[in-house]
């Protein structure tokens, strides 16, 4: 299985997020107005990364420009220079003192553009004109299989804007472009094989020395390479060199063990030209008899999406906002999710990577009809697409598969010729992971012919049961037909769960919520065959559709937290039902008191949705008194849940009182996988004090 790294990562980095000057050009006339050269008035001070459709220009669709005076040291003069954006949504052109420099189409991918000869020592003007708007064959693009409802914007909120880091990045002779990583098993060793795309940056040919080292989990240094190149004149090579391991340490589902691939180019001179590094997680992945495995053992996953978005940055996302988000889905358990419609920054690569989650990054074609998907401007473009997602993400453990579409007309000639190219593609640039692509129809209307699904790899389905897809007791009999229709394919529900306006208010739609993923993970979880289920989504998110009646612009009410991260009552009802463990109680109690307890643990049964193998745990306790002292605890100690076990717990002085216990499993790194909370009351009876009258009592003591 092939892996890619993401954009270029120099020896010189200079960091261009921060102070810029950005505004809104809603007549088209900056350009001829000189904006590519100076800032024009009324530009406002911004902070990059950014985007322009959060406050005063939150509707605003057109172009937007973004100004920044860099300087660039003196030392860099002469050298090969590029510029870096992470993500600029929509459609891009770059100027570099006045001069057009490129530019880009698509949201959620970095690029580069070479600048050197632009640039000059001392201050350079950099100017940026972004549209946001969509259109028939752009991704995304105008939800046409929607046009009757009057509304074909996509699901989310516009973004319009620099959505993520901007740097200049500068070499010396040569770079490396990327490393793309091959990580094969075989019985106990395992073998990483990366290929380095080397550039002579230079005007003449030059001898390079090119090194490879392999770091365990614990930082050791286990296996090294080298190799000798050389390279013509604004030539390029892709040597290839391997790093073998004996026992290797396995990336699982919820338990991570991650190793670092480093390379170091180096010149005649052995000076160091660039390095870079990437995360290699050991680990085999496979579909049999309508299974997933992973490392041999089966599994069962379930998750759910999340949009990169809030109200206070959009989708221009801080590492903060990333790392809080990805910190709950691992505490809600997720082990699968897509993680939505449109490429994914390398923070939340970097979260599902340590915490064992698998993905199926997709690109943001949504609700395309048949006309769209066989336009002939829109397949290079998806096809330039995906290739920059997987350059970006194709190296990551946790990447399950690639997704190419969402609920469009697959099952149309336009759409299934459309998919047979992108699968021939994604093969072409990353063999031997999987393809697939998430579709409504499957679920409203089984008997429809589908051909591109019997083609996938496996099938996505977004199966509302109870509101889109028909009602909720219809999930039963569906699955059994697409049990009947599709006999040799794994299925994943892509999609369910309870869309607010389809209740009276946000209170009755959460109380629905649980009732309808309760239900509907009790059917799935009947079925061997569907692998893994996703719930539609973590937050609600900004958008102009799907909104309750009356509202064109607000809150999408689908998340079990709000916009605001608060969470509802469906956060714990999908925690609850998710944990891969169940732990039981009993209190130990004797003279005087509770004395201490005694807990079951035990791994869901084999087959259950979700389940999958618990390893690198560890248990720790506290009880509490009804004062909030500590009464005992445990350290975190190492589990084994390979079959249930006990844990106990005891503590000095026993307590005649209430005790509030709470017992945590947790993962490798740190996230609860599960556990109890129990409260110990004794038993006492209410009363009245009533003595007796002594007057009335036998004078004899005897006879009391």
């Amino acid at each position: 299985m092939a892996f890619f790294a993401q954009a270029a990562a120099a020896a010189v980095r200079i960091d261009l997020d921060g102070d810029w000057r950005f505004r809104t050009d809603p007549q088209g006339q900056g350009l001829a107005q000189g904006w590519a050269g100076r800032t024009p008035d009324g530009a406002r001070a911004v902070t990059v990364p950014h985007t322009w459709n959060l406050g005063q220009d939150q509707a605003f669709d057109g172009v937007g420009w973004y100004f920044k005076t860099v300087v660039l040291p003196a030392d860099l003069a002469g050298q090969h220079v590029e510029l870096n954006f992470g993500a600029t949504f929509y459609k891009s052109r770059v100027f570099v003192n006045g001069v057009e420099a490129g530019g880009h189409e698509g949201g959620f991918t970095a690029y580069h553009l070479d600048v050197g000869k632009l640039l000059r020592p001392g201050e350079n003007r950099i100017a940026v004109a972004i549209d946001n708007r969509p259109g028939f064959a752009t991704i995304p693009g105008y939800a046409m299989r929607l046009q009757a409802s009057g509304n074909v914007w996509y699901d989310w909120w516009r973004n319009g804007g620099i959505l993520r880091d901007v740097w200049l990045s500068a070499a010396d002779q040569g770079l490396i472009r990327r490393q793309t990583i091959t990580q094969t098993l075989a019985a106990d060793r395992a073998t990483a094989l990366t290929r380095v795309q080397v550039e002579n940056v230079d005007a003449r040919a030059h001898d390079y020395r090119l090194a490879a080292s392999l770091e365990d989990p614990d930082g050791r240094v286990v296996a090294r390479a080298e190799q000798a190149l050389r390279v013509a004149a604004g030539g390029a090579a892709a040597p290839a060199l391997s790093l073998e391991v004996a026992r290797p340490q396995l990336w699982n589902v919820g338990a991570a063990r991650l190793y670092r691939l480093s390379v170091e180019l180096r010149g005649e001179d052995g000076r160091l030209l660039d390095q870079r590094a990437d995360t290699v997680g050991f680990r085999r992945i496979e579909i049999r008899d309508r299974r997933l495995y992973v490392n041999g053992q089966a599994v069962r996953l379930t998750g759910m999406t999340r949009h990169q978005d809030s109200p206070w940055e959009g989708q221009a996302e801080s590492a903060g906002t990333i790392r809080q988000d990805w910190n709950d889905l691992a505490a809600l358990h997720v082990t699968l999710t897509r993680p939505v419609h449109y490429p994914q920054p390398q923070a939340v690569l970097d979260a599902a990577d340590r915490d064992g989650i698998l993905l199926i990054p997709e690109i943001p074609i949504w609700q395309m009809t048949e006309a769209q998907l066989a336009d002939p401007r829109l397949l290079p473009l998806a096809k330039q697409m995906m290739g920059e997602m997987i350059a970006e993400a194709g190296n990551h453990p946790s990447v399950l598969a690639w997704s190419v579409m969402n609920e469009s007309d697959a099952s149309k000639p336009g759409g299934l010729a459309f998919f047979r190219a992108m699968k021939a593609h994604i093969n072409a640039i990353d063999p031997g992971r999987f393809v697939t692509f998430a579709d409504s129809d499957v679920s409203i209307a089984p008997w429809k012919p589908a051909q591109a699904l019997r083609e996938a790899d496996f099938v996505m389905a977004n199966a509302y049961f109870g509101t889109w897809s028909g009602g909720a007791d219809s999930v039963e009999p569906w699955l059994d037909f697409f049990a009947k229709a599709y006999p040799d394919k794994m299925l994943v529900i892509s999609e369910f769960g309870w869309p607010g306006p389809f209740s009276a208010d946000p209170k009755a739609a959460d109380a629905a919520r649980i009732d309808n993923l309760l239900g509907q993970m009790a059917a799935f979880e009947k079925r061997p065959f569907v692998g893994g289920a996703i719930f539609w989504t973590y937050q609600d998110y900004h958008s102009n559709r799907n909104l309750y009646a009356g509202s064109v612009d607000g809150y999408v009410d689908h998340g079990v937290v709000d916009e605001y991260r608060q969470r509802k009552p469906s956060y714990a009802a999908w925690e609850q039902r998710n944990r891969a463990l169940d732990a039981a109680v009993a209190w130990t109690v004797g003279e005087g008191g509770l004395k201490g307890f005694t807990a079951k643990l035990a791994p869901r049964p084999a087959g259950a949705l979700p389940s999958y193998p618990l390893t690198g745990l560890k248990v720790r306790w506290t009880a509490l008194d009804q004062n909030g002292a500590v009464v005992g605890q445990g350290a975190p100690a190492d589990l084994d849940l390979a079959a249930p076990t006990t844990v106990t717990g005891a503590w000095d002085k026993p307590v005649d009182g209430l005790v509030h216990l709470t017992l945590d499993v947790l993962t490798s790194t740190g996230v609860r996988a599960g556990g109890q909370t129990a409260d110990y009351r004794p038993f006492k009876l209410g009363s009245a004090p009533f003595p007796p009258d002594p007057a009335q009592l036998p004078s004899s003591p005897a006879v009391r």
